[in-house]
């Protein structure tokens, strides 16, 4: 994966409106909040593919923190804290934010087929 570049990334979003994809989003602390501090809150979202149309796609931020907005027909999806991206072999946009220990802390990807378990 490389450091977002935001206007590349922009273009990897747009070339999936109004497609029908798949999309895998995940937020984590995991078990790093309570494994080093027992009063510490583990939170966490996954969803995989989820079959979605959007209509418009967002990215902004600037540095090493960017949003990354997906407008559906009903409503939204989006993702904050992503750092980093890459286009993988199989067409399928791969973005992700990391802690400062290079820990996974959110995922977004989208992909014209399923992704696989």
């Amino acid at each position: 994966m490389e450091d977002i570049q935001i206007d590349q990334a922009q273009l990897q979003l747009d070339r999936f409106v109004s497609k029908e994809v798949y999309v895998h989003l995940e937020t984590t602390n995991g078990a790093y909040a309570s494994h080093f501090d027992d009063k510490a809150y583990n939170v966490g979202a996954f969803i995989r593919n989820a079959k979605v149309s959007y209509t418009h796609a967002k990215i902004v931020g600037s540095g090493n923190a960017y949003r990354v907005g997906l407008k559906l027909d009903i409503g939204w999806i989006y993702a904050e804290g992503l750092s980093q991206y890459e286009l993988n072999e199989e067409g399928q946009l791969l973005m992700a934010g990391h802690d400062r220990e290079g820990r996974l802390m959110v995922a977004l990807q989208i992909s014209e087929t399923p992704f696989k378990y």
